[in-house]
């Protein structure tokens, strides 16, 4: 391609009855890039995927991967991209390296090229001493890392990542996390998805943020805080219900975006260190008791915030 893009996202819609799942999402992804969508559950990410990925076909719109049409050319498409899905596709009773294989062979790999090939994805994913146990006696983490090796067999040029770190433990979580940016070094482009901010901070060189069927930001990460300015995210946690202090918190000159879930309240402020003593003050005038609170310079979370008047992990 010699514009330099892997992925063109134009206008895609995706409607299942009358909920509207994807609602004019476009976004362009640069080769050789690590792009994130980053949003809460149900925001339309794995709808988007699997569009692009020619899963589902868009009610309207198209999107170009590698220069293919996701709804003229699927097949060229297929060929150009790995698919990590956000459920575990294994078959449990075959040994990884009989996985890899299967696999191999469903995307045209025979021979001495396949076991070539699937020794150095072994080597990738970090499971050459685990190759030759059945893939459902793995941990959460491992299968995950077998699901990615599946996605390197044909040696794609994109690969496409939805969730890949749900429901694991931290090392693997970070063992994939670590994978994700050694392919990108080695070239290859990556969309992943993730409602992890800290992932999605961490890998990306562009980030779309995106809610309830449409991307409400996009840019780098610098680009994307400095939407909220300076700004601090405060958490206070109180010993009742966030109704009996909220309105009167809301009310404080240089409170802004609130949200709460229980008894825990977030904040975004103007200068905290002048805010705060003024929402301890409230408290007391609504014999409210704060026992925790926590301040964050403007970070993705806040951007969020920022946006939909909701924190991200509410979604």
């Amino acid at each position: 391609m010699n514009n330099g893009k892997a992925i063109e996202v134009q206008d895609l819609h995706r409607h299942f009855g009358d909920i509207k799942a994807v609602q004019g999402v476009s976004f362009d992804v640069r080769q050789g890039e690590i792009f994130s969508l980053l949003g809460p559950n149900g925001a339309g990410k794995s709808t988007t995927i699997s569009m692009l990925s020619c899963l589902l076909q868009p009610n309207a719109g198209d999107a170009l991967v590698m220069g293919h049409s996701i709804t003229r050319r699927p097949m060229e498409v297929k060929k150009a991209i790995g698919v990590v899905p956000q459920e575990i596709a294994l078959y449990p009773d075959l040994t990884a390296r009989e996985n890899l294989a299967f696999w191999g062979k469903m995307y045209g790999l025979r021979g001495k090229t396949l076991g070539r090939r699937i020794d150095q994805v072994l080597e990738i994913i970090g499971l050459v001493e685990q190759q030759k146990r059945p893939a459902g006696k793995f941990s959460g983490g491992m299968k995950r890392r077998l699901n990615i090796g599946i996605a390197l067999l044909h040696k794609p040029q994109v690969i496409i990542m939805d969730e890949p770190t749900v429901g694991i433990d931290p090392q693997s979580r970070r063992h994939i996390l670590d994978n994700v940016k050694e392919l990108n070094r080695q070239g290859m482009t990556v969309l992943y998805t993730t409602h992890y901010m800290e992932e999605a901070a961490e890998l990306s060189d562009h980030i779309a943020i995106m809610d309830q069927g449409q991307i409400v930001a996009s840019g780098t990460h610098d680009e994307l805080v400095k939407i909220v300015g300076k700004q601090d995210r405060v958490e206070l946690t109180i010993n009742t219900e966030s109704e009996r202090v909220l309105p009167a918190w809301q009310a404080i000159d240089g409170v802004h975006k609130a949200t709460a879930t229980d008894s825990i309240i977030t904040l975004l402020v103007d200068e905290s260190d002048r805010v705060l003593p003024r929402l301890f003050e409230a408290a007391i005038e609504a014999k409210v008791h704060i026992t925790s609170v926590t301040i964050q310079e403007p970070n993705l979370e806040a951007v969020f915030l920022h946006l939909t008047g909701r924190a991200l992990r509410d979604g």
